[in-house]
């Protein structure tokens, strides 16, 4: 019982130091990948057997300590370093690198935004290779980016002809609903009651391309705040230049046909109560799993913030108070001490000599366990041949 007690021990510490050495691998692996985050493993004892639970002394004799055998090892934990890697300089504007906690929101352009269970779908990822494709911004596997769409109103609510252009005197207003990032519309038309229809401000506003909410609102229908529209046409995206993502993740561009800056809307981040208890997906992707606990939906140091938790959306005020109704009007507080830089991405967080030095202390443990193996295959051979 005692030789196959060993051998079993030393099996099962081969098939962990096996297992620690695949991690080892991924890690080298991907010493070159974006975003990547190292895996580190820790083991823990496996069963033991008890011979003696011991025993407590006596005034004439002193006690006994428990006396039991292991059976080797197992993998304990495989945790990941949610550290921020180095900063790669990549020259590309739309490149973006989360300093400090959080994670970019990627998804389908179909989900339902409505849906907080299918917001709660949506994938995290911490490499920003991001750049506009059919006026959407998608990461490099095609995935839409999320944040929150701008509008430009008044204070009694009617809009300017472009959505997030910012004349002098209006206010930006940020919308609550998570929605996918998209260039604002070419919309052109004609203005009913008013005399000039280049006037920013009136009872008619442009064609509704993009309300409060973020949603699109169908050519030819009256956004709320009144107004009338004659003739809407649309006609795609608009042309843009001189692309720019600031530290709030603020997206911000020119309108080739007017000169117009733009400010296309601001950048999502996710965070979790647990970072090390996302669950890997596909590539640089994870989702939130139960040991993540609730995701927080915000935009780094700027005007909105909400979080996800049993289904319900939250969405915090900039006096701290909580409340579960979506106001498209109201401005809600970001979270603080995260910030984007742009034209860079996040190196791997593999440290080649950590690994190399791990794989060498593994490769060891393995040796030492197969002589184990060997040393107790002669002894169970010297116990059968003890009757020639």
């Amino acid at each position: 019982m005692a030789l196959t007690g060993a051998m079993s021990a030393a099996i099962s510490g081969l098939k962990t130091h096996m297992e620690a050495l695949n991690v080892v691998g991924n890690n080298i692996a991907n010493v070159n990948t974006y975003g990547y985050k190292a895996q580190r493993v820790t083991f823990k004892e496996s069963i033991y057997n008890t011979l003696s639970a011991g025993s407590a002394g006596t005034t004439a004799m002193g006690g006994t300590n428990p006396r039991q055998i292991g059976y080797g090892c197992s993998i304990g934990t495989i945790d990941l370093d949610m550290t921020t890697g180095s900063l790669e300089p990549t020259g590309m504007p739309t490149d973006c690198t989360i300093k400090g906690d959080g994670f970019f929101l990627v998804g389908p352009k179909t989900l339902d935004v409505d849906d907080v269970n299918a917001l709660k779908s949506l994938t995290l990822t911490r490499v920003g290779n991001f750049e506009f494709r059919d006026g959407y911004l998608t990461d490099g596997q095609g995935n839409v980016v999320y944040g929150f769409l701008t509008t430009t109103e008044d204070p009694k609510g009617t809009t300017t002809g472009t959505p997030g252009v910012l004349p002098d005197g209006a206010d930006l207003n940020v919308s609550t609903a998570l929605v996918p990032i998209r260039l604002p519309m070419k919309a052109t038309g004609q203005l009913a009651g008013v005399d000039d229809p280049n006037t920013d401000y009136g009872d008619a506003v442009y064609v509704g391309v993009d309300n409060a909410t973020g949603q699109n609102v169908d050519p030819g229908t009256v956004p709320a705040g009144g107004g009338a529209v004659v003739g809407p046409e649309v006609d795609g995206y608009i042309d843009y230049e001189n692309l720019s993502i600031d530290a709030n993740g603020k997206i911000t561009c020119t309108n080739k046909d007017t000169g117009d800056p733009v400010v296309v809307g601001y950048i999502a981040l996710g965070s979790v109560d647990n970072p090390n208890g996302v669950l890997h997906t596909d590539g640089p992707y994870y989702t939130a799993g139960d040991a993540a606990g609730d995701i927080t939906i915000s935009t780094p140091n700027s005007a909105v913030t909400g979080s996800l938790n049993n289904g319900k959306m939250f969405l915090t005020n900039p006096d701290g108070t909580a409340t579960t109704t979506v106001d498209p009007d109201s401005m809600l507080s970001g979270k603080s001490g995260v910030s984007l830089l742009t034209s860079f991405l996040e190196q791997s967080g593999t440290d080649l000599a950590t690994e190399f030095s791990n794989m060498i202390i593994y490769q060891r443990g393995y040796q030492a366990n197969t002589r184990i193996v060997t040393v107790t295959d002669t002894m169970l051979e010297e116990l059968v041949n003890m009757k020639r």
